[in-house]
């Protein structure tokens, strides 16, 4: 039981690796040939004329941005309510700091009743 290591690992190697080539069986049989013969469908089974395939890629007329919108709906409705909430925000300053009231239509109730 000497050099058991070595030995088992030479058992897989021939086991798993591929053989060197030394005794390769010669080729005594002659190759077959295989004829083929192509037969064509008539015209009558082909598909009617379909358009031509035509890559999405390769579009000869090019995009034009201004045609369309670009901007996701989710932005703009973020800047609308960024600049309702500053017109609020300075509505606020101006009612606290100086006692203006930009709200008129909460206030005239004076208006309606003159």
């Amino acid at each position: 039981m000497t050099d058991l290591i070595r030995r088992t690992l030479e058992w897989l190697r021939l086991l798993f690796a591929p053989g060197t080539g030394k005794r390769r069986r010669p080729h005594r049989h002659p190759h077959f040939c295989l004829h083929l013969t192509v037969v064509r469908r008539p015209s009558s089974l082909l598909s009617p004329n379909l358009p031509r395939h035509r890559s999405p890629y390769g579009l000869v007329t090019l995009l034009d941005g201004a045609d369309s919108a670009l901007v996701r709906p989710y932005l703009t409705a973020h800047e609308q309510e960024a600049a309702l909430q500053e017109r609020r925000r300075l509505a606020l300053v101006l009612a606290a700091d100086f006692g203006i009231d930009l709200d008129r239509h909460l206030i005239g109730a004076q208006e309606v009743a003159a």
